[in-house]
């Protein structure tokens, strides 16, 4: 749990002294007020509204499918739970792709609408006028590099990104491109781990790794994965602290014996 001294407010400007100061950031994903309210009292330091509702809670196969209107909606009750955490809402496929100005209706939603503090988009260099667009008009920008999962369908595969010299570069470059263009901060994800440290060297800007090594400013899961209750796939880089996936099954299995015995509801659960 956090303590008193961890109680005051996460800006984006927190995010940066943590840098600073070689403080790790810590991350979650939430999509519901229950989850978020039980995250944002553990002491979290981020809680992204993330596109990945997609596959942990709709059941998709992709986080392509996932509406505008979905996303303020999920940050909305993200965003009434959160009382310490910073919270960042996801700009779901084809919100921010077509220009600046779509974008910045559509970002200007998750802060007025869904109550988030700010927003977090994929993509680097082509990208970096509609975030110095948000930017200059008052949201903060979290980037995304690496693997990206909006881009599926033209990467083809999940499969780890950075792996030749020049996607590196690349990633690099674009990294430098989105903190020049105003991003406060940066998610990395699926890459080697002496990339993520490089990067995380080479920034001003806190890097938040998934799959990216130890070396980055912080890390971040989707919490269905950390807690065991999204199993149909399981990626290298998540660490299971629960399996609360099993447990609910059994306790569901549980219940359901007793009422079709008839020991439930007993004499002292009964008016």
């Amino acid at each position: 749990m956090s303590s008193p001294a961890d109680s005051a407010k996460v800006t984006t400007a927190t995010l940066r002294a943590k840098k600073a100061q070689r403080q790790r950031i810590t991350a979650l994903t939430a999509y519901d007020h229950l989850l978020a309210t039980l995250l944002d009292r553990a002491g979290v330091d981020v809680l992204l509204v993330g596109d990945s509702v997609a596959t942990v809670v709709q059941g998709r196969d992709t986080t392509v499918p996932v509406t505008m209107d979905q996303m303020v909606y999920h940050c909305e009750l993200v965003g009434r739970a959160a009382q310490r955490a910073l919270v960042v809402g996801d700009m779901p496929f084809l919100s921010y792709q077509v220009g600046p100005e779509d974008a910045l209706r559509n970002a200007g939603r998750l802060l007025k609408e869904g109550l988030a503090e700010a927003i977090k988009l994929e993509g680097g260099a082509p990208f970096a006028a509609t975030v110095q667009r948000l930017v200059d008009a008052g949201i903060p920008v979290m980037g995304h590099l690496g693997l990206t999962p909006q881009s599926i369908h033209q990467f083809g595969s999940y499969r780890a990104r950075g792996q030749d010299a020049s996607e590196q570069q690349r990633i690099v470059d674009d990294a430098r491109t989105l903190e020049q263009a105003g991003a406060f901060a940066l998610v990395l994800e699926k890459v080697p781990a002496a990339l993520g440290q490089q990067i995380a060297e080479a920034l001003s800007i806190p890097v938040i790794g998934i799959g990216a090594g130890p070396h980055t400013d912080g890390q971040i899961l989707v919490t269905h994965d950390l807690l065991g209750l999204f199993t149909r796939f399981r990626p290298r880089f998540v660490r299971r602290y629960a399996e609360l996936g099993t447990a609910i099954e059994q306790a569901v299995a549980d219940y359901c014996r007793d009422v079709r015995e008839g020991s439930f509801p007993a004499a002292g659960e009964s008016y």
